[in-house]
């Protein structure tokens, strides 16, 4: 059977199919929540009409002038060249409309350049392959990591509703206040989007690059790291949740209250379980992007389960988590994780999947290692 038969096979039993066996069919933007996002689409759809009619009065011009002047009814080509007339004419008419689409395009790109008089400053940081949040008023700050499980990416169970968008802590925003980004990047570049606001920003390392934003209406707004990042790309979604203000409010309330009780946790005696089951958390969201759930690795990302890494010295093994490796893609976590967080986490790969080693690190332990750097 030739290629182009199964071709055409193909798309016959794609047109038969049943609707749910499609794929959505969207073919425009979002209006999306947002004031920008709306001049946004309202002018591309200005934009797309004074094309659709300029398109349609152009081919009009053409079928009517092949029928009307065709070689059957004797039609005789005419012998002229310049027509002033006509020449002002096709220069002025699309210059008229090329300013007449500049002026809302250039109003709305001025607005969407203003961060002045933000009510609030959010400090956002890439990391492969997740963001970070600084809350720079409230000095609050936290990491947004995927959730989705593997055995889902690995298609040993049914996708769930919000596949590969799901994450443990999205951010959250009021409803109504303006909202100031400030992008960045800790290692390579990403870009931060999310369709309903209307923009997309880049995040460089060692450049700052500003947004704004002002949500008009509450809800879990979904979207993606737009920036070819690493094998990690499709693994680093965003979430963003608007609340009414007072909801905001209470929010920020609890995660002032966590920020107390993690910094207390870092002070208090940690069982051997107790971190084994925190260490298990920490190496699902942070390392099992690279090093597997269970310790496996792949590629050029070591084993764990039972690999020099997390059996051999302890001291290393430290230095390795907290410092990154220079070169390869093992990152610094010495500031991503807290010094809890990393005891836990090392204390799970040291003990975990078999390696038996029976080693515990402590909060303190991993504070004594920082402070003799």
């Amino acid at each position: 059977m030739s290629v182009q038969a199964l071709r055409a096979g193909a798309l016959a039993a794609i047109g038969l199919s049943p609707a749910t066996a499609m794929a959505e069919w969207g073919v425009n933007m979002p209006r999306g929540v947002t004031e920008v996002s709306n001049a946004v689409y309202d002018i591309h759809m200005v934009v797309f009409w004074i094309c659709v009619v300029i398109g349609v009065g152009v081919f009009l011009a053409i079928f009517w002038s092949v029928l009307a002047y065709r070689k059957s009814k004797g039609a005789q080509p005419a012998h002229f060249h310049e027509n002033t007339t006509v020449e002002i004419i096709w220069t002025v008419i699309p210059f008229l409309i090329l300013v007449g689409m500049a002026v809302p395009a250039t109003s709305t790109l001025i607005k969407m350049y203003d961060t002045s008089d933000a009510d609030i400053d959010i400090k956002v940081t890439g990391y492969q392959w997740r963001w970070q949040y600084e809350y720079l008023e409230e000095d609050i700050s936290f990491f947004s990591s995927p959730t989705t499980p593997r055995n889902q990416r690995m298609n040993l169970s049914p996708k769930s509703e919000n596949y590969l968008l799901e994450v443990d802590n999205p951010l959250v925003l009021p409803v109504g206040k303006k909202v100031r980004f400030l992008i960045t990047a800790n290692d390579v570049i990403h870009s931060w989007w999310v369709p309903e606001f209307g923009w997309k920003q880049d995040a460089i390392p060692g450049f700052i690059n500003e947004n704004w934003t002002r949500i008009d209406e509450p809800g879990t707004y979904r979207g993606l790291c737009a920036e070819l990042c690493g094998e990690g790309h499709a693994f680093m979604p965003i979430v963003v949740k608007a609340l009414p203000q007072d909801e905001y409010e209470e929010w920020l309330a609890e995660q002032q209250g966590a920020a107390e009780a993690a910094a207390a946790d870092e002070d208090r005696e940690w069982d051997k379980d107790e971190l084994m089951a925190r260490g298990e958390d920490v190496h699902a969201t942070a390392c099992a992007a690279c090093h597997q759930e269970d310790g496996s690795g792949a590629g050029a990302f070591p084993h764990l389960h039972e690999g020099s890494v997390a059996t051999g010295d302890l001291d290393s093994h430290l230095d390795i988590v907290v410092n990154g490796v220079s070169g390869t893609a093992m990152q610094a976590f010495g500031q991503q994780l807290s010094n809890t967080e990393l005891a836990a986490v090392m204390t799970f790969q040291r003990n975990a999947w078999g390696n038996d080693t029976g080693d515990v690190v402590t909060p303190q332990d991993v504070a004594a290692f920082k402070d003799g750097q």
